[in-house]
């Protein structure tokens, strides 16, 4: 049954002062909240590795955050910033930052309005060659256009466009311009594929240092990879949960990450609620292909309320392996639009690092389906003990 949940029951007051607007000079000096049986503790983040049970599986979103926010001009001087959510054409991550001569990208576009039937143009530099790129207005859907890209600089892929020419897209709520050091700091240590365009923030806190740490803790890892995209963070606009659109996210799975899956012993803390979505769909995933013996790509926002299966994550995972091994795949390619909130039973993970979200989003709805009302006692307990809220704050150790 889809969850009947009053978005207002999920609310705090987020004062503006408590919004961490920079981050702290070293990554893993952040305070660290522990929910446990034993109830909220805290500690520095650096200390992790000793505060995770014995045997933990740790799975991290290695996903890079693209320079998705284009700043163009209109002939007529007025501004239009084209912000990339998704490729279009070709579909495929990678093969669209791959794409040469041209691409197209659904976008949300400021100003859009203004935005008449001309194509847009922006000259940018690179190698200390000047180059232009131009954008054409195909369509525009729900407040989205599909936006074709081409470029003059025929030998350079979309990626080195970006990069050459799109702006890093910090949150909004840091009412503040992307400055230098965010394009080191807003990406994680670990990130290897490009693709999204907000980081998953849990991880922002790791080292080099930590993550050696782990493992000399004897802490395995591992990786999947979700291209984070704008529609994690799209407030709940309507009163009802059930009437929020979820938006679909891409992410891959490989063999080696399964493998690792089949043998933690349900012992797995997801770094991030990206990777906590990426794990609890697989579950789905191979679910479908034990009842049906199909592979279910998409996986919809209401499936986990409407099937009340009880098999075990160690059987959906030997099925989703088998598969793969039968095709000869590397890996499992999907999306999701699963929404976890009150009463979400989970299958995958039993724990989880996150920071602090904001309130009435779907963020806090996942962390309330975690810890049940406790959601409250957490965080009151971070506002009153000087934690630093959202992106760029604090972070904290949920265990189930």
């Amino acid at each position: 049954m889809i969850p009947q949940i009053r978005i207002a029951d999920y609310s705090y007051h987020l004062p503006d002062e408590r919004i961490a607007k920079y981050p702290l000079p070293q990554r893993d000096a952040s305070k660290l909240l522990v929910f446990d049986r034993n109830g909220i503790s805290e500690a520095v983040f650096s200390r992790l590795p000793e505060l995770l049970p014995e045997g933990t599986l740790l799975v991290f979103n290695n996903t890079k955050v693209i320079r998705a926010r284009i700043m163009f001009r209109r002939s007529t001087g007025a501004a239009i910033e084209v912000f990339c959510l998704e490729p279009c054409k070709p579909s495929s991550y990678a093969q669209s930052l791959a794409a040469k001569k041209e691409c197209s990208w659904i976008c949300t576009v400021g100003n859009l309005k203004r935005w008449k039937e001309e194509d847009l143009c922006l000259s940018f530099t690179h190698n200390g060659a000047t180059c232009t790129l131009s954008a054409s207005k195909l369509s525009v859907r729900d407040g989205e256009a599909t936006v074709q890209f081409s470029w003059s600089a025929a030998e350079l892929t979309f990626a080195e466009v970006l990069e050459a020419a799109g702006v890093l897209p910090i949150p909004p709520y840091l009412h503040r311009p992307t400055e230098n050091a965010d394009y080191e700091r807003y990406q994680t240590v670990y990130s290897k594929y490009e693709g999204s365009v907000a980081a998953p923030t849990a991880g922002l806190h790791f080292t080099p240092d930590l993550l050696s740490n782990l493992k000399g803790k004897g802490i395995d890892t591992a990786e999947v990879t979700l291209h984070v995209g704008a529609g994690t963070f799209k407030p709940v606009k309507a009163s009802a949960v059930q009437e929020h659109e979820m938006h679909a996210e891409r992410f891959e799975v490989s063999l080696e990450t399964l493998m690792k899956l089949q043998q933690s012993h349900k012992k797995v803390v997801a770094v991030g609620t990206t990777s906590v979505r990426c794990l609890e769909s697989l579950f789905w995933i191979g679910l479908n292909l034990l009842e049906n013996n199909a592979l279910q790509p998409n996986i919809e926002q209401w499936i986990p309320y409407e099937n009340k299966s009880n098999f075990d994550i160690s059987n959906v995972v030997d099925k989703i392996i088998n598969y793969l091994k039968t095709n000869e795949l590397s890996h499992i390619s999907a999306s999701t639009q699963i929404l976890i909130a009150p009463p979400y039973r989970f299958r995958a993970v039993r724990g989880m690092v996150t920071n602090f979200h904001q309130p009435q989003s779907t963020l806090l709805l996942l962390v309330a389906a975690m810890t049940g009302n406790r959601w409250q006692d957490i965080y009151r307990y971070a506002l009153e003990h000087d934690f630093r809220f959202l992106s760029y704050g604090d972070s904290s150790l949920i265990l189930q």
